[in-house]
């Protein structure tokens, strides 16, 4: 199955992200081992859907995004692994939001990891997770340099041994 990651795209963003250009000095890819076994392993989720607790937390600056298309917003939320209902906002100005806001396991799957967790396959899930907006080419370094810092401080603090990327 082809998947079209340009379909809706503006056209004139496609030669954009075409063929990105390499990162200085990041020519190979980072290949890490991962020493746990899976069913003992603590594993957080990742998402890029820019979920954000609806009544606790700020929402992801779409604002600055509307006025700058080529912008994200930086920064991350930190979710808990237990949401107990508690409603979610989705900022992501790219992706119709219906679903991921009707069931959260579409870009944040906490139900379905822990099916994995109950089965045995999975150790532990990690107490909280995060969710960044999506779309960061133009805010890359500050991405790299604050918040990617960021969230592997809080994962490493946590005792996360791996983590699930669900992007959208």
């Amino acid at each position: 199955m082809l998947v079209d990651s340009y379909r809706f795209l503006p056209k004139s963003f496609i030669p954009l992200y075409e063929n990105p250009a390499r990162i200085e000095g990041e020519d190979q890819p980072i290949l890490t081992p991962f020493a746990p076994r899976l069913a003992d392993a603590t594993i957080g989720l990742l998402s890029s859907a820019g979920l954000s607790l609806s009544s606790e937390q700020a929402p992801f600056d779409l604002d600055g995004e509307r006025a700058n298309p080529m912008w994200g917003d930086p920064g991350y939320r930190v979710l808990p692994h237990e949401l107990a209902g508690r409603p979610l906002t989705m900022s992501h100005l790219h992706v119709n939001p219906a679903d991921i806001i009707a069931d959260h396991n579409v870009a944040l799957p906490s139900d379905r990891l822990d099916e994995l967790v109950a089965a045995g396959r999975v150790g532990r899930a990690a107490p909280h997770h995060t969710s960044v907006m999506g779309y960061q080419e133009a805010g890359l370094a500050a991405w790299r340099n604050e918040t990617a810092p960021a969230i592997v401080e809080l994962l490493r603090s946590e005792g996360v041994d791996g983590v699930v990327l669900a992007p959208v």
